[in-house]
């Protein structure tokens, strides 16, 4: 049987470098990839794997990703219901998702990450746990990160990526050009999230709601020999920018996501 870890999504961005000329104020885990938002394609993502146990730490507008679950049903079933009996709905055929279990926990509109993490330890029943960020995708192998993380035994890993530079490069001889390199790999690793913790990492996470868990927490725990990076070199890209989001989407319509093994 596959064991079945909670996993701590980090729900607080605005989408405030997507808007445009729109004036959109979703929060950034419901900007859309197709026909849902990012945050479904990064859940589905780990309920393939078998973990279907879900706590979301709400920040940004997060009665809009409350709402979105509370209507979830209804917006992705045929169901029948008696109009002077409506609250009786009669649900037809069943989802993929009808087995998770989704926590949303209010953190705080200004919470930083680490804080955020901090704020749902009472939601965590086991040993470890995943955490990640709610704007990003990728083919990680869970599986194989989670092997890691219990072979090396240590509090804390975090998964190594290597975006795609936002530029090319120009490759020169002295001051001749000799050739393009169009949005190279970067070199080195970079934070791609995906981390996978035990409970002994909130010792680490004590602190005011500015605690950033890229800095002391993940700091503090390198210092004390307790983090180690898995190394993935197969995709993974955030959601950072409308053209990021736009890319995505562009993937996931041709039938060519990475992320998409489900």
């Amino acid at each position: 049987m596959t064991e079945r870890l909670p996993v701590v999504i980090l729900c607080g961005g605005a989408s405030s470098r997507m808007r445009g000329s729109g004036g959109d104020d979703r929060p950034k885990p419901l900007v859309h990839i197709g026909e849902q938002p990012v945050l479904w394609h990064i859940m589905k993502f780990y309920a393939h794997f078998g973990h279907t146990d879900f706590v979301l730490a709400l920040g940004y507008r997060g009665e809009l990703i409350k709402r979105y679950f509370l209507d979830y049903l209804p917006m992705s079933r045929d169901f029948t219901l008696q109009l002077s009996r409506a609250s009786e709905i009669t649900y037809h055929a069943q989802n993929n998702e009808d087995d998770w279990r989704v926590t949303l926990a209010d953190t705080g509109i200004e919470t930083m990450k680490g804080a955020r993490v901090a704020k749902v330890e009472q939601y965590i029943d086991t040993p470890t746990f995943f955490v990640t960020y709610g704007d990003g995708v990728g083919n990680i192998d869970l599986k194989a990160l989670l092997a890691f993380h219990r072979q090396h035994g240590k509090l804390a890993t975090v998964t190594g990526v290597r975006p795609f530079s936002q530029f090319g490069l120009i490759e020169t001889r002295g001051d001749r050009v000799i050739g393009f390199r169009e949005k190279p790999q970067v070199e080195g690793y970079v934070n791609g999230g995906f981390f996978v913790f035990e409970r002994g990492v909130f010792d680490y996470l004590h602190g005011p709601d500015t605690l950033e868990l890229e800095k002391e927490p993940l700091e503090n725990l390198a210092r004390d020999g307790q983090l180690r990076v898995y190394r993935h070199d197969g995709f993974w890209r955030a959601m950072d920018t409308l053209k990021d989001a736009q890319v995505l989407d562009e993937m996931w319509k041709s039938g060519a996501a990475p992320w998409k093994i489900w």
